[in-house]
């Protein structure tokens, strides 16, 4: 598709991101003072443990969630974080991953897995997320 359309790279790779968040960690959050959400009691001073990729696959705030759609409308998500809590490299990332599929595409047109997409090892047992390796073909232009 990107190949057919390498103007859908942004919105690709923003599903990209939401889909499979750059973290596996949580984020810490304290509350100041006691509270409810969605029915449990959470006291002042505790440890609060927010799932970045939990929050990205809410079935509340997108329908499939869990199904990776470079053509699904652009939607916020939690990838690089919140607020003031965002990642500072999030702009210059979003326009690497964009620019670096699109040259990537264009230059090899013919690029493909070696392998079947399940059998890609996935680096999940990390801070961050990854694939332990990737075979790659292509042929010649």
């Amino acid at each position: 598709m990107l190949r057919d359309d390498p103007s859908r790279s942004g919105d690709a790779v923003e599903e990209l991101l939401r889909y499979l968040s750059i973290s596996n960690s949580g984020v810490f959050r304290f509350p100041k003072q006691d509270l409810e959400f969605c029915g449990e009691h959470i006291p002042a001073g505790s440890t609060v443990v927010i799932s970045l990729p939990a929050v990205n696959w809410d079935e509340q705030h997108r329908p499939g969630p869990g199904v990776l759609d470079l053509t699904r409308p652009r939607s916020p998500h939690l990838a690089f974080g919140h607020g003031v809590h965002q990642c500072l490299g999030r702009q210059p990332a979003r326009m690497e991953l964009t620019v670096g599929y699109t040259e990537l595409l264009r230059r090899l047109p013919n690029l493909r897995l070696a392998i079947p997409t399940e059998e890609v090892p996935l680096r999940m047992d990390m801070i961050t997320y990854g694939v332990y390796s990737l075979p790659i073909i292509w042929d010649a232009a």
